[in-house]
């Protein structure tokens, strides 16, 4: 710049500098959160919510897997999953029946999120991740499990539901 006048290539570079700031801003970062969540517990909603400042979108998938027997419908899971947070726009819940990948594709999501409480469960999910940046070119991001939250399965809340005992502990409160 030279007596307070920008010159061709300053004009060439700045517009070049505002194209790409916008296509950052246009690009969400959208993260999946997929689970059958039959039951949705304490646990998963505590790895939504420290998710959330990570991302401007997560959508929740929940798993539909015909061979699977479920204590929930989808409709059910989804709708209670919905009502959780349906004071926050950036949480979106959807029923899939697909590979996990597809389901990324079509929700334009670049990054798959994930809770371990245990050893058995990076070790699976470190197989899955592998998988899906291999096959859909999605990077998956762990959340470790608050302690109190480590012996929180779904399996475990059906298990004491089966039997008729109280699991509303391990259940997030609907508003």
């Amino acid at each position: 710049m030279h007596g307070g006048r920008a010159g061709p290539a300053y004009s060439q570079f700045s517009q070049l500098s505002h194209c790409s700031h916008n296509s950052h801003q246009e690009k969400m970062k959208t993260g999946i959160f997929v689970g059958s969540f039959d039951p949705y517990t304490t646990g998963h909603d505590a790895i939504v919510r420290r998710a959330l400042p990570l991302f401007d979108r997560i959508v929740i998938g929940v798993g539909v897997n015909e061979r699977k027997r479920y204590m929930f419908s989808a409709e059910v899971r989804t709708g209670r999953i919905a009502a959780l947070y349906a004071s926050e726009p950036r949480v979106a819940v959807k029923a899939y029946n697909d590979l996990t990948v597809d389901f990324a594709r079509r929700e334009g999501a670049q990054f798959i999120i994930k809770g371990v409480r245990s050893i058995k469960d990076f070790e699976y999910e470190r197989e899955q991740a592998d998988i899906n940046r291999k096959i859909g070119g999605l990077d998956t991001v762990l959340f470790y499990a608050e302690p109190q939250f480590e012996s929180v399965s779904s399996s475990m809340v059906r298990e004491l539901m089966h039997f008729g005992k109280d699991a509303s502990e391990f259940l997030p409160a609907l508003p």
